[in-house]
């Protein structure tokens, strides 16, 4: 079998058990389980696979079918056009987080040597980012999950970044810090929705997903505490699910100490983070 030929059969495969993007996804396996970049299966797409290659390659085919995701197969996801380690101990970067990523970049490249606390920080993706685009910023970021903290420091460690990682509740390890702007892509599905979510999002943690019966737990608890760890003038900024700006908007200002909220879009056209400070 060629690599033309298998990637057609993999992408009809994942076509006809309504798998998003098929033709990515095949691709993408093919990529990884071959060693070889986009452009050898462009060229040399009439070479013969090895057998082990190809049953290697329909076994995994067959695992996405089933509802695996690719980045638990491929353990590798591209974010801010760095690529990041991934597995099943972590929520999957979205393209929809860089919205987030770089409205922080922007407000902290105003500020002399940012102080920045990333909650949540799953597989680290958020705080790496902003190590590697910010100048002289002094990075703070934490979870709850020790196994999330491990695929954290491994994304640091790859990819030459300073981040001071702590395992915690929310703030509850966090001491006698002020930070200059506080960043969050807190769990914000609604307890209820998850089941409904599809068969891949449901193979990601429940623990990154779950924002409680309403979805807005995280952002409630945020909003409060922050208050006492932001610097006077400091930014708190949140993505927030594409329904939820009305609900996140009344929450920051039901707090009385907030000014200046905004939402901004993503590139879907959805509305996707908040900003707010004190």
């Amino acid at each position: 079998m060629t690599i033309k030929e298998a990637l057609k059969k993999g992408t009809i495969i994942l076509k006809s058990n309504n798998i998003e993007n098929p033709s990515l996804k095949a691709r993408l396996l093919l990529q990884y389980i071959l060693k070889k970049p986009r452009q050898y299966l462009i060229i040399y797409d009439k070479k013969e696979i090895e057998k082990k290659e190809q049953w290697e390659y329909f076994v995994n085919i067959e695992k996405i079918t089933q509802g695996v995701p690719l980045q638990h197969i491929t353990h590798m996801q591209e974010f801010m056009k760095m690529e990041f380690y991934v597995n099943e101990e972590v929520l999957i970067p979205r393209p929809d987080t860089e919205t987030l990523v770089e409205e922080v970049i922007e407000i902290a490249n105003k500020m002399n040597k940012p102080k920045i606390l990333d909650l949540c920080t799953g597989s680290g993706i958020i705080a790496i980012s902003l190590d590697k685009n910010i100048k002289d910023a002094e990075i703070y970021a934490i979870d709850i999950s020790d196994k999330a903290l491990d695929v954290a420091r491994k994304n640091a460690n790859k990819l030459g970044a300073n981040v001071k990682f702590i395992k915690s509740d929310l703030f509850e390890n966090i001491e006698n810090i002020k930070f200059d702007i506080i960043v969050s892509n807190p769990p914000y599905i609604k307890k209820d929705d998850i089941e409904h979510l599809s068969k891949e999002v449901q193979n990601e943690p429940e623990i990154a997903l779950d924002g409680g019966i309403d979805g807005l737990d995280f952002y409630r608890k945020i909003a409060n505490q922050a208050l006492e760890y932001l610097k006077f003038g400091g930014y708190l900024c949140f993505e927030i699910g594409y329904d939820q700006k009305e609900d996140v908007t009344k929450i920051i200002e039901d707090e009385n100490k907030y000014i200046d909220t905004y939402c901004k879009k993503d590139l879907y056209g959805n509305d996707r983070i908040i900003i707010t400070k004190i």
